[in-house]
């Protein structure tokens, strides 16, 4: 497995529209767009910063994994996982998976972006949630 770099760091917010509004205004970084990822329950914005971007998230169902993260962590957002780009997300997650790394995700989904990601169980990562990239 070649990881890259650091694809993007997420993190969870209560509102998307305020966080937006703060990194434009406040710290001058440019929102390059959103979107909305049905599948993870998430609606997402962009901000490339150098070589990385942050990657804002905000839950659109209470019962989503952005949602379940902020309550856990006392209603209040913070870095929810950080991604690592692959240059083959199928080998990676075999390579994982071989080293004894617990996947929450054993086949790619679609991620925002149009990225292949795939997610390591914090249990196996030491407690933080490693997202796998691939971009196309």
């Amino acid at each position: 497995m070649n990881v890259n770099r650091v694809d993007h760091i997420g993190i969870a917010v209560t509102n998307l529209d305020e966080t937006i509004k703060f990194y434009e205004d406040v710290l001058n970084i440019k929102c390059e767009g959103t979107e909305v990822v049905e599948e993870q329950k998430v609606r997402v914005a962009f901000f490339p910063v150098g070589d990385t971007e942050l990657e804002f998230l905000e839950s659109t169902h209470e019962d989503g994994p952005i949602a379940k993260f902020i309550e856990k962590n006392g209603g209040r957002g913070g870095v929810q996982h950080i991604a690592l780009r692959v240059d083959n997300i199928e080998e990676a997650i075999e390579e994982m998976k071989a080293k004894g790394c617990k996947m929450i995700d054993e086949t790619p989904r679609y991620g925002a972006g149009g990225a292949k990601i795939a997610f390591c169980h914090p249990k196996s990562t030491d407690g933080i949630l490693i997202e796998l990239s691939e971009r196309v």
